[in-house]
């Protein structure tokens, strides 16, 4: 119940107007009646804040009024209500407790009854397991045993699950263990990496600023130190020692050598990255190192050929094979780094996504380990900075300039265009005469200081002397032309693979993985698969989910073995669960080896027509057959 609150008030705080109860019973997958129960529910723990507003719109999160229940609920510990929390808190205090602590005791302490400390105590006991530990219980008395890096593992991951998705918040670590001097260590920490010449990862850095937390609070309480010997090759140089100093300062608490090598090798696996003072030629002269080396070259070659994208730049592998000799340690230490923008990057970018998958799966195979969303997406970053910086002249937006003559006005405003949008525009033609002919203008824009007789969406008027207010209204019309380029694109090859035996409405037949083979086999009747292709459309699927948004899964395979590329599609009025998200709309996409210059352009662009929940209602409500459908998807497609 508590994580539906929760998932409720995510959502409703990535709503930018009225939710109605029915689109969130939808993304709940709970009924309209359960719906108004939460809300009322969460109003009621609030009160007299009103968080959620209600109307005959629906529902809306009060931002401010929120923030401020959420800064109260911190201050006077409320967190710990909940059952998640409670259970983080009772291993938090069986872990202080070796010699076990008393059930009455703990029931009398959290002002619940013994039945809900037995209850918690049975998920505890799985919880723990996990974590290599054990649960044993002699009459009253229970107790945590097992070693000290597993149990630290254990309440790192537990502090971690408890929180808000997002990044891992300094305060919320401080106050937890009370390190009031956590800031004060980090600025200092990162001054210290920084003086020896490393990148620091922001988004990793509070993850390791927990484990010295939990570190210092260990010691102080003189639990055992960590025994078991760091995974890592020894090229952590002057850092532990280093950092010891700088314990001692903030803390006053004198961390032992094992666990100082320990958060040494955490950071140089999670947080820095050679950088200006750091040769990264000199950073890799081992034979590991080679063969990392060796094996990015090796997928880089294989992207080339299975998504015809070029990666193959000797800075790119270098870097990204750094990357991966540390995701090849934290991997075997099972210490996942993780990455709070997973969602956002997956969502906005799921062709750069699938190349990190693509990329993640050659080296999970060849390396003999599990990587995680969380480390794919780290992938995907790599991916995306470097395709990012090889801007491609192609495309850019074209434009003419029609600026009449006087004195270098037009010189001015042409270099003031490129000074701003250069990277964006590339100016054509200036024309300094008044009688245009503009039927004549072949431009994707025209850019005019005159008033046009035509009002085509490529006329942009502006002002001779170019505004914020100019640059802005240019912008806006290069993203129209872009998307409407992309689009022209995607609807005439996208069309093509559609076929009637391949649509399917309000189709469910169970979870994920039976959707995947009952859409494969009508693919394989239709000739246009083998059944190996519906294994690797499995076998992707388990490595990261294909609902890359709240509305569509595209589940699909890694090898283009189809016959020829085709879609089944089914549309449903009802979302099922596809992972952590519920999804109305499902492709299962085949693609041929003739395909791959169209995968980018479908696989994108095809994600970007279903990511509106409004535009993706609508065509499911309209879509009552496939020549509707093909219908409706058209519409949406040239918008």
């Amino acid at each position: 119940m508590i994580d539906k609150h929760e998932r409720l008030l995510d959502y409703l705080a990535q709503a930018d107007d009225w939710v109605t109860a029915s689109e969130l019973a939808d993304r709940l997958g709970v009924t309209t009646r359960s719906v108004r129960s939460y809300v009322t529910a969460v109003k009621s723990s609030a009160r007299p804040l009103e968080v959620i507003a209600s109307s005959t719109s629906g529902y809306r999160l009060n931002r401010e009024l929120y923030a401020s229940f959420l800064a109260t609920a911190r201050t006077r510990g409320a967190e710990s209500e909940t059952p998640r929390d409670r259970v983080y808190h009772l291993v938090r205090r069986l872990s202080d407790a070796p010699d076990g602590l008393d059930i009455y005791s703990l029931a009398e302490s959290l002002f619940v009854s013994e039945s809900t400390i037995e209850a918690d105590l049975r998920k505890i006991k799985g919880i723990v397991e996990e974590s290599d530990l054990t649960l044993t219980r002699r009459g009253a008395l229970v107790s945590i045993a097992g070693s000290e890096v597993n149990l630290r593992r254990l309440l790192s991951r537990m502090f971690q699950d408890g929180g808000a998705q997002g990044f891992l918040e300094l305060e919320s670590i401080q106050r937890e263990f009370e390190s009031a001097n956590l800031r004060a260590f980090k600025t200092d920490l990162i001054g210290m990496l920084d003086s020896h010449g490393y990148f620091v990862n922001e988004y990793g850095i509070n993850n390791v600023l927990l484990h010295v937390a939990i570190a210092v609070d260990r010691t102080a309480k003189e639990q055992l130190p960590i025994a078991e010997p760091p995974v890592g090759d020894g090229t952590t140089g002057d850092i532990p020692a280093e950092l010891a100093s700088l314990v001692i300062r903030h803390f006053d608490v004198p961390l032992r050598a094992s666990d100082l090598d320990h958060l040494a090798l955490l950071l140089t696996t999670r947080v820095v990255a050679p950088g200006r003072a750091v040769d990264e030629s000199s950073a890799v002269p081992n034979a590991a190192m080679d063969n990392i080396i060796a094996t990015v070259r090796r997928i880089v070659g294989r992207v080339a050929d299975e998504y015809v994208v070029d990666l193959d730049n000797e800075d790119f592998i270098v870097r990204l094979s750094l990357h991966v000799q540390n995701l090849i340690a934290r991997a075997n230490d099972k210490s996942y780094s993780r990455n709070p923008m997973t969602r956002s990057i997956k969502t906005a970018y799921p062709m750069i996504y699938e190349l990190a998958v693509f990329i993640a799966s050659e080296i999970q195979r060849s390396e003999g380990i599990t990587i995680l969303d969380d480390e794919i997406s780290y992938i995907a970053l790599h991916v995306g900075s470097y395709l990012e910086r090889q801007s491609r002249r192609e495309e850019r937006v074209t434009c003419a300039i029609v600026c009449p003559n006087y004195y270098d006005l037009h010189l001015i405003l042409r270099e003031r265009l490129e000074a701003e949008l250069g990277n964006e525009l590339q100016i054509e033609i200036v024309i300094t005469r008044t009688d245009v002919d503009w039927d004549e203008l072949a431009t994707d824009l025209i850019l005019t200081t005159i008033a046009s007789r035509t009002f085509a969406d490529n006329v942009v008027v502006i002002q001779p002397f170019l505004t914020e207010g100019d640059i802005e209204a240019i912008r806006r019309a290069i993203s129209r032309v872009r998307r409407q380029r992309r689009r022209v694109n995607l609807k005439d090859e996208l069309l093509l693979f559609f076929d009637e035996t391949l649509f399917l409405r309000n189709f469910y037949p169970g979870d994920e993985i039976a959707m995947i083979r009952a859409l494969g086999e009508r693919m394989v009747t239709a000739g246009i698969i083998e059944p190996a292709y519906i294994d690797g459309a499995i076998e992707r699927e388990r490595m990261s989910s294909t609902a890359f948004t709240d509305n569509i899964a595209v589940p699909h395979a890694m090898a283009m073995t189809a016959k020829r590329t085709a879609i089944c599609i089914v549309v449903n009025d009802t979302p099922m669960a596809w992972g952590e998200n519920r999804v109305s709309v499902i492709a299962l996409i085949a693609f041929s080896a003739s395909g791959r210059t169209t995968f980018q352009t479908i696989f994108d662009q095809f994600v970007e027509v279903f990511s509106e929940r409004e535009d993706v209602q609508r065509l499911i409500h309209r879509s009552v057959d496939f020549p509707s459908f093909i219908e409706e998807l058209v519409r949406e497609i040239e918008k």
